[in-house]
């Protein structure tokens, strides 16, 4: 994508290269002012991106990959149950407000 002025048909080109790999803000960004009115103004190149999506769907969907979230909701609960256990549990730190106090008594031997 380092051509400056590209024609329709070579941003189309470029297009579905950079659809094929996931890279369509890397396509956008190399656009020229220039390029940019071009594909503005060109149904030719619009007409081509639907081509291009359709072959691309059809010729990779074997290689789709679908992200399986089930681990990632897993995790979610996880937290939230954790954060609900934090919650109710009381504090356990050095003087707060939930701070049982310590009583100071003699220690006595017991008799045996």
């Amino acid at each position: 994508m380092a051509d400056i002025n590209r024609t329709i048909h070579e941003l189309l080109v470029d297009y579905s290269g950079a659809l094929r790999d996931g890279s369509i803000p890397v396509f956008l960004k190399s656009l020229t002012g220039e390029e940019g009115q071009k594909i503005g103004s060109s149904r030719e190149f619009w007409d081509g991106t639907e081509v291009v999506r359709m072959l691309n769907s059809a010729g990779f969907a074997d290689k789709a990959v679908l992200p399986n979230v089930s681990l990632f909701i897993s995790r979610v609960d996880a937290e939230i149950a954790s954060r609900l256990k934090r919650a109710r549990a009381p504090s356990r730190g050095r003087g707060g407000a939930d701070a049982k106090p310590v009583s100071k008594t003699k220690k006595t031997e017991r008799p045996i």
